[in-house]
């Protein structure tokens, strides 16, 4: 008997996720797909590679990351959707909490370092986020890549960003100017000065 093919909205319904995130997963390789004169139709054997791999996924990371302190209550809401996230659709796996309250420019953040460490003694399973800036503002790809060799998935649970987020990219653009206005000519220049009162007032 011949391999079942389902659209994407038959294989949404099947795994319990949106359309869209299923078209999300064909781009990104997550799904192997075919296109049928314009249509996408999927093998039912990646259903049955998907639930193998969530079943195999025991002990998960929540991470969360704001900006500021300011966003406190933001950084609840963040945990508690990721917390929802995984008793829904991973219900069999145990789950951390690692957040941090730094921009996602930052490269020593102590909820990252604490992600990988326990990615390396693999600890975890997988790390789940609410968006992906929240693990990092550039260079997701390679980190995903890094925890994928280290056994580690990534889910990312939303694709559009909250209302605020042009607020911390705005915060982030001042971080990078600051940073370097600083090595080129010194904190206590006046050029310096100058700089930062521009980005900071324009």
């Amino acid at each position: 008997m011949g391999e079942r093919y389902l659209s994407t909205g038959e294989f949404a319904r099947v795994m319990g996720v949106s359309r869209s995130a299923v078209i999300k997963w064909i781009r990104v390789g997550r799904v192997v797909a075919y296109n049928v004169n314009g249509r996408w139709r999927i093998p039912y054997s990646e259903v049955e590679r998907l639930i193998r791999g969530v079943q195999r996924i025991k002990r998960v990371a929540l991470y969360a990351r704001v900006s500021s302190n300011t966003q406190r209550g933001d950084l609840e809401k963040q945990v508690e959707s990721l917390r929802l996230w995984v008793v829904k659709n991973l219900p069999q796996a145990e789950y951390v909490i690692v957040t941090d309250i730094a921009s996602g420019l930052k490269e020593d953040r102590k909820g990252l370092f604490k992600l990988i460490g326990m990615a390396k003694r693999r600890e975890i399973d997988a790390v789940v986020v609410a968006y992906r800036d929240r693990l990092t503002r550039f260079g997701f790809e390679y980190l995903k890549t890094l925890l994928n060799a280290l056994g580690v998935e990534i889910f990312v649970v939303f694709q559009e960003e909250p209302r605020g987020y042009l607020q911390e990219l705005v915060e982030d653009f001042v971080d990078i100017v600051t940073s370097f206005a600083a090595r080129i000519y010194g904190k206590r220049s006046r050029k310096y000065e100058e700089v930062i009162s521009c980005v900071k007032d324009p």
